[in-house]
């Protein structure tokens, strides 16, 4: 039998002449391996007698111990040696800029909620919240809307579901943000001076409409409020939030249950060249519904219709996003290609600034 002695110089030497960690690899496998020297000289222990086998056994775990305190020495000293090496031989220039780094984007209908918010809050608009899970009362009668509009029908309004015996008033998902102005005016009366921005929900399913898009709705009570004030308040949201000097815009007779006079607005655009150009041209664009407030949905809203006055607006979110921004395709607010998020959505740092721009 080999002595163990001999076993450790010759191992131990070994170890030491090694290259690299694939040539120590295979000095372990080759010592200290299932078929390695080191475990076939142990096997030969069971022809030895005992007192033999105490003593060449405790000899040679003590060999096997040195043999591998030795590579995990190595190991470390090759590696390294390796990577001063390789610090050596590279440079890193710190003066380049750092590789950029995906971010989040904000998606252009919260930027548009807040670039609205920002405008009208110039012109002394608060913002009034409300549910989106809303009472007819609220929705509808309020509102002035009689049971018979098309709109309280079950193809054009989402109910909520009702168990049977279940006597409690009829809910609808809200077709508009108008319930919150009947609610502010019942919490805060006259004076009033509000905007409401939310979620909104109608049985509108093709390529132009979605059951579920973004509106903001506009009141002000005053003691001599007129049409005027109307026109003059779009007219400067339009002028800020398109970013443009001057605009025009039309009014067209029309008929909501909710005011009275109604009116239609219509922005004066151009269309050449494929681009939408707002404040030029030749062509109109409808943008906004708006009027003065029904003296019904000022009772209904706890307010002396024969004291105060007021008017409304409302207009689509998602609309007036797509317009501004060039977002071709309604639907594309509802992709979950996070391609067409990278394109449209903002940066954290954009900002809406009073006067309807962006600033970082």
């Amino acid at each position: 039998m080999t002595d163990p002695d001999s076993l450790r110089s010759t191992w131990l030497g070994r170890v030491a002449e090694a290259e690299g960690v694939t040539a120590l690899e295979e000095v372990r496998l080759a010592a200290l391996g299932k078929k390695g020297e080191i475990a076939l000289k142990m096997r030969e222990l069971g022809k030895m007698t005992p007192e033999e086998r105490q003593t060449t056994g405790a000899a040679l775990n003590r060999v096997k111990d040195e043999i591998d305190a030795a590579l995990r020495a190595r190991k470390l000293a090759l590696e390294d040696a390796a990577l001063e090496a390789k610090l050596a031989g590279e440079w890193l220039d710190v003066t380049l800029p750092g590789r950029p780094r995906p971010q989040g984007t904000i998606h252009p209908v919260s930027q548009v909620m807040d670039e609205v918010t920002a405008i009208f809050a110039d012109m002394g608009f608060s913002v009034a919240e409300g549910p989106q899970v809303e009472s007819d009362w609220y929705n509808f009668d309020a509102l002035n809307i009689p049971p018979e509009h098309p709109a309280r029908q079950e193809h054009d309004t989402f109910f909520m579901a009702r168990a049977e015996g279940d006597t409690r008033p009829p809910h609808v998902l809200r077709t508009h943000t108008s319930p919150v102005q009947i609610r502010a005016m019942e919490a805060m009366g006259a004076p009033l001076r509000i905007i409401c921005p939310g979620r909104v929900y109608r049985m509108d399913m093709d390529q132009t409409h979605t059951p579920m898009f973004h509106q903001v709705e506009g009141l002000a009570i005053g003691r001599d409020i007129s049409m005027a004030n109307l026109k003059w308040t779009l007219e400067e949201f339009c002028r800020a939030f398109f970013e443009v000097d001057e605009v025009e815009l039309r009014f067209r007779a029309s008929h909501f249950p909710f005011t009275e006079p109604s009116a239609e607005v219509d922005i004066r655009c151009d269309w050449s060249g494929g681009q939408l150009k707002i404040g030029q041209g030749e062509s109109w664009l409808e943008i906004l519904g708006s009027g003065m407030v029904h003296p019904k949905v000022l009772q209904a809203g706890g307010i002396d219709p024969a004291e105060w006055q007021g008017f409304a607006f409302g207009m689509g979110i998602d609309r007036i996003a797509m317009l501004k921004y060039g977002i071709p395709d309604l639907r594309a607010f509802f992709e979950s290609d996070l391609r067409w998020l990278r394109h449209y959505g903002f940066a954290a740092g954009d900002v809406p600034s009073v006067s309807g721009g962006l600033s970082r």
